[in-house]
C-alpha cells in the first residue's frame, strides 16, 4: 500500500525524500508527491504515476530545504491524478498532510468542515486531516493542533505533518497503520516501513497506535493523543537491504503470511457503517442498478482465485440468495456459457492480469453480463475493462504462491455477498450488523491463528520427506482443503491432493497407509460429527491425520495425531482462519526441503499467456 518518509536534518532534504520513496516503491503506487520547505516557503510537488516521473517534475529546478515529507499513494478514495495525490494542503497551502490508511468519518467531517467555509481540491479523504488541523492551529501549536483533529477521525491512519508556522517540526501519529520513527545523528525520520530508514540509521522507535511523535533537529517526543509523554525503546535493526523490503522475515512469502491481518482490515476499512446497516462499495457504482436485478451469479477465476471463488459460491448464496455457478478462466468461452444481462459476471484475479480470466471477461460482455471485477491491483486490465471494481487493498503480493490475496479475496466476497443480499432484500440493516462483527472481529481472530508459527514448524519438521498429502474439507472448507494442497504442491513440490471429505470413500481412501499424512479440517460446525466419522476412517487404515479444529475442541484432540487449535470464528469466516495453518504449513515444509519458496519452479505469478 502506500509508503510515507519525512525528513528533518542538515542533508538536502528533496534527495533523501526521493531516495527513500524509491525504497518503499515494492510496496505499490499510482502517484508520488513530496512537500518541503525552503526559505520559508512550503514547496509542494505531485506527480502521477512513478518515482521517475516525480523526479523529472523536479529536474532542473534549484531545490533545498531541510524538512520535508514524501508520500507514494495506492488509490483508495478518489482517481489516480495528480490533485488526489498526496501531500495535501489546507485552505492557504501552507501546512501539508500525507496520510496511510483511511478516514471512515471523511464525509460527514468534510461537510462540516465545508459548512464552515473550507474549500476542498481533491476527491480524497485525506484532505480533510489537512483542513482540520488547520481549523485547530487558529488557537493551538503544531502538535496540539494535530491531536484535537485525530480525536474527530474514525479509521486508520499513519499521518505525516509539515507546517509553514513551525518550520523546524514534523508531526507523525498512528493508529492501526505502521509508523516508525529513525533516530540519527543529528537527523530524524519517519517511515511507513524500515526500509526507507536504512540509509541514515539502524536505530529506530515503532509508534504504537493512538501516540503521536514530534521530529526535530533536536530530538524526537512521543505523548499519547492526550500529551502524556511516552517512554519507548530504541531498537537496533540488523538487516540487510534486501531483507529490509522483507520486513526482517526471510521470504517474502512468509512476510505475507503475516500481513494477512492487515490486509484483511485494510480490505474492509471504510466499506461498512455498523450504525447503518450498511455496505459502501467503492467503484461498485455503476452496477448499482443492475445488482437489484441479477438472479444469478458467475465467479470466473484461475488457481487460488478460483479457491476464492468457491468460498464465495457459500457465501453469495447463503447471504444474497442467488444461485452461483464457479468456473475456471480457461474454460469458459470454449462451451457456450448461458449467462446473460440477468447474470452477474466476477471475475477474480489478484493481478487483474490473468489472461484467462480477462479473455473470460470480455466473453461475457458480448454476452451482455453486467460485470465485476475483485482485484488487488489498481489500474489492471480486469478492473479496467470490467463495469465495476472491488479491490482487495491487500498490498503487493512478491512470492508467487498466493496468500494475503487469497484471504482479502474471500473478505472482499463477503462484503459483496453482504452488500447483493441488501440490495435484493435478503437481509436488512440488524442482519448486516450480525455478520459485520463477525468480520470485524476477523483481523484480530487471524492473528491468532498466526501464533501456531512454531507447532506448524515443528509439524513440517516431522512430515517434510512425505512423498504424499490428502487434504479433506466438508462444506465451505472443502474449497480450503484444495487451497491448502495447492500450496504444498506450489512450493514444496509434494504431492497432495484436496477433497470434499464425504467423497474419499469413492477412490481416495485407497491411498491411505501409515506414509500418508491427512490434512483433516474439523471446526466444530454443523457437520462436525461428518468430519470425525471421516476421521475414525483414516485411522482404521492407519493413516496420519493432523487436523485443524476449533479451540478447546478436546474430543478431536484424542482423535488424531495431531491438532492445531484455530480461534472460535463464525463458520463463513472460518475458511480465512483454517487457511493462515496451511499456508504456514506449506511454507516450513518447502524450507526445510530447501526449495525456492518465494519463485518456485515453472511458476509465474502473473499468468498472461492462455
Amino acid at each position: 500500500m502506500c509508503g510515507i518518509i519525512g525528513y528533518v536534518g542538515p542533508k538536502g532534504v528533496v534527495p533523501v525524500l526521493l531516495d527513500g520513496l524509491k525504497r518503499l516503491e515494492y510496496r505499490g503506487y499510482d502517484s508520488a508527491g513530496l512537500a518541503f520547505l525552503q526559505d520559508g516557503r512550503l514547496i509542494v510537488q505531485r506527480s502521477v504515476g512513478k518515482i521517475r516521473d516525480l523526479e523529472n517534475a523536479l529536474w532542473g529546478k534549484d531545490f533545498r530545504g531541510e524538512i520535508g515529507l514524501g508520500h507514494t499513494r495506492w488509490a483508495t478514495h478518489g482517481r489516480p491524478t495528480e490533485e488526489n495525490a498526496h501531500p495535501h494542503t489546507d485552505c492557504r497551502g501552507e501546512l501539508v498532510v500525507v496520510h496511510n490508511g483511511i478516514i471512515e468519518n471523511y464525509l460527514a467531517l468534510k461537510q462540516k468542515l465545508k459548512a464552515e467555509g473550507h474549500t476542498f481540491r481533491s476527491e480524497t479523504d485525506t484532505e480533510v486531516l489537512a483542513h482540520l488541523i488547520e481549523k485547530y492551529l487558529r488557537d493551538a501549536d503544531l502538535p496540539t493542533a494535530v491531536r484535537r483533529a485525530l480525536k474527530e477521525v474514525t479509521g486508520a491512519y499513519s499521518i505525516g505533518v509539515l507546517w509553514q508556522g513551525d518550520p523546524d517540526r514534523l508531526v507523525g501519529a498512528r493508529a492501526s497503520s505502521p509508523l516508525v520513527v529513525g533516530l540519527g545523528e543529528g537527523e530524524f525520520l519517519i517511515a511507513s516501513d524500515i526500509p526507507a530508514l536504512l540509509a541514515h540509521t539502524r536505530n529506530v522507535l515503532f509508534l504504537d497506535d493512538g501516540e503521536v511523535a514530534v521530529l526535530s533537529r533536536d530530538g524526537v517526543e512521543v505523548t499519547t493523543m492526550d500529551a502524556e509523554p511516552v517512554t519507548k525503546d530504541v531498537e537496533r535493526v540488523a538487516w540487510s537491504p534486501i531483507l529490509a523490503e522483507k520486513g526482517g522475515y526471510k521470504h517474502f512469502m512468509l512476510k505475507e503470511i503475516y500481513e494477512q491481518p492487515r490486509a484483511m482490515r485494510d480490505t474492509l476499512l471504510g466499506r461498512y457503517s455498523l450504525e447503518q446497516g450498511r455496505i459502501f462499495l467503492e467503484g461498485m457504482e455503476p452496477l448499482e442498478e443492475a445488482l437489484g436485478q441479477v438472479t444469478r451469479v458467475t465467479l470466473v477465476a484461475c488457481g487460488t482465485s478460483w479457491h476464492a471463488a468457491l468460498v464465495g459460491k457459500f457465501l453469495l448464496e447463503e447471504i444474497a440468495g442467488l444461485p452461483v455457478e464457479v468456473d475456471y478462466g480457461s474454460e469458459f468461452r470454449y462451451r457456450s456459457p448461458l449467462v446473460d444481462a440477468g447474470t452477474l459476471f466476477t471475475a477474480i484475479s489478484q493481478s487483474g492480469e490473468t489472461l484467462d480470466t480477462l479473455v473470460a471477461l470480455r466473453e461475457a460482455r458480448k454476452r451482455g453480463c453486467p460485470t465485476a471485477a475483485i482485484v488487488n491491483v489498481v489500474g489492471s486490465s480486469i478492473s479496467r475493462e470490467a463495469d465495476g471494481v472491488l479491490y482487495t487493498h491487500a498490498g503487493p503480493e512478491i512470492g508467487v504462491a498466493s496468500t494475503k490475496a487469497f484471504t482479502s479475496q474471500l473478505t472482499a466476497l463477503y462484503l459483496l455477498a453482504l452488500h447483493l443480499g441488501l440490495r435484493r432484500g435478503a437481509l436488512d440493516a440488524d442482519g448486516v450488523r450480525e455478520h459485520l462483527a463477525d468480520l470485524i472481529r476477523l483481523p484480530q481472530q487471524a492473528e491468532a491463528a498466526l501464533r501456531l508459527d512454531g507447532e506448524v514448524e515443528a509439524l513440517a519438521q516431522r512430515y517434510a520427506t512425505c512423498r504424499d498429502f490428502l487434504y479433506l474439507g466438508r462444506g465451505i472448507h472443502y474449497p480450503v482443503a484444495l487451497e491448502g494442497a495447492l500450496k504444498l504442491k506450489e512450493i514444496s513440490y509434494i504431492h497432495a491432493e484436496g477433497y470434499p471429505a464425504g467423497e474419499m470413500k469413492h477412490g481416495p481412501i485407497a491411498l491411505i497407509d501409515e506414509q500418508v499424512p491427512v490434512v483433516v479440517l474439523a471446526p466444530r460446525d454443523k457437520v462436525y460429527e461428518k468430519i470425525l466419522a471421516n476421521i475414525q476412517e483414516v485411522k482404521a487404515r492407519g493413516g496420519i491425520v493432523i487436523a485443524l479444529g476449533t479451540e478447546g475442541d478436546a474430543e478431536l484432540a484424542e482423535k488424531v495425531d495431531h491438532c492445531l487449535a484455530v480461534p472460535r470464528s463464525s463458520r463463513l469466516t472460518s475458511p480465512a482462519l483454517m487457511t493462515i495453518p496451511l499456508q504456514l504449513l506449506a511454507y516450513h515444509i518447502a524450507v526445510r526441503k530447501g526449495c525456492d519458496v518465494d519463485q518456485p519452479r515453472n511458476l509465474a505469478k502473473s499468468v498472461t499467456v492462455e
